[in-house]
């Protein structure tokens, strides 16, 4: 260590020694001072100046164990080297358990020089890289909550923009009156809607890594269950959803796959203007495996054969499983449509 702008701070009452160490240390480039009371320490290093502490054990009246303690509770103390002259081991693990960096015997000769010089440049070595640590470690954060913000502020504009669109859309449909067109404008909008719904979800979220799956379908539903009734559907959706946390992109998919399933239940389950109910279920099964059902007690369709309308709702729901990793399964052990989805889930809520 040649660096004279290291301040130590030594702490004894011993002031023969005090001496000595002042002359041998000073030799290896610290400048240390000498105080034999532990208020007059407290204020030095609370002042701030000091770099490192060597502290000895043996005090007039009390121990270097005192200095520790209140160090513990002072912001960023300077390292502590402890020193004594007993072999009692006691007295080191106390010291170390206060948060002393280093300990030392103090013992007659060069060699105890030696071993503080050693002690004191280790102890500030390790201080230098806790405090980098922190320091890189605070950046991080900061980093992260600025990302995070600006995720939440992107997630925002994106679900505002998609309302409108999804409006524009309503609006065009109101002004339609050929009845496959206006359908068809309805299923584009409530498509647009389980997208914004999402991000609308996520701006709202205190972690924009996931997506609580129950609250983003509760939402999700209920919309549309208001859009397809106020367009003259009659259906009712039960929703029975166990919590499941998935990331977001996988969100999107299932949020798709509810949408045109919903949508194709309100239209074709129950012909002729009957009123039925559809449920929605998400049920864990193990805690790797979760289960999406969406069901009806409709005049029920196994998925063989040509689908009704265009098509394109199946093609989507299709496409959204092979996202998920998963495939969609129409169940024949009750009447109406049962259709299943099987989801991996793991500690972190989904993976595809």
């Amino acid at each position: 260590m040649t660096e004279s702008s290291v301040r130590v701070l030594h702490v004894d009452d011993d002031l023969a020694l005090a001496r000595l160490l002042e002359r041998a240390l000073g030799r290896r480039g610290f400048a240390l001072e000498n105080v034999a009371d532990i208020e007059i320490a407290a204020a030095r290093i609370e002042a701030g100046e000091v770099d490192v502490v060597v502290l000895d054990h043996y005090l007039a009246g009390q121990t270097g164990l005192e200095l520790l303690e209140r160090l513990g509770q002072t912001p960023a103390p300077p390292p502590v080297v402890y020193v004594t002259g007993s072999s009692d081991a006691n007295i080191a693990i106390d010291a170390l358990k206060a948060g002393a960096a280093d300990y030392v015997l103090k013992t007659v000769g060069e060699e105890f020089v030696m071993l503080l010089a050693s002690a004191i440049e280790q102890s500030l070595h390790k201080s230098r890289l806790q405090r980098a640590k922190e320091q890189a470690e605070a950046e991080v954060r900061a980093a992260r909550d600025r990302a995070e913000l600006l995720l939440t502020e992107v997630n925002h504009r994106v679900a505002n923009s998609l309302a409108l669109v999804a409006a524009l859309v309503r609006m065009q449909a109101g002004s339609i009156k050929d009845p496959g067109a206006k359908d068809a404008l309805a299923e584009t909008e409530a498509r647009i809607s389980a997208i914004a719904g999402l991000h609308r979800k996520l701006y709202t979220s205190s972690d924009v890594r996931s997506v609580a799956l129950d609250e983003y379908l509760s939402a999700l539903v209920t919309e549309l269950d208001n859009s397809m009734r106020a367009a003259g559907h009659r259906s009712r959706t039960r929703l029975c959803l166990e919590r499941v946390d998935v990331p977001p992109d996988k969100a999107v998919s299932i949020g798709m796959i509810v949408t045109e399933l919903l949508t194709n239940a309100y239209k074709y389950a129950y012909p002729d203007g009957r009123e039925g109910e559809v449920r929605v279920i998400v049920r864990r099964e193990t805690h790797t495996e979760a289960e999406l059902v969406v069901e009806d007690d409709g005049v029920g369709w196994s998925g063989d054969g040509k689908p009704q309308g265009t098509g394109l709702g199946t093609r989507i729901v299709r496409s959204m499983a092979v996202n998920l990793g998963t495939e969609i399964v129409y169940r024949s052990d009750r009447p109406g449509t049962v259709i299943s989805l099987k989801l991996t889930v793991n500690e972190l809520g989904f993976n595809a």
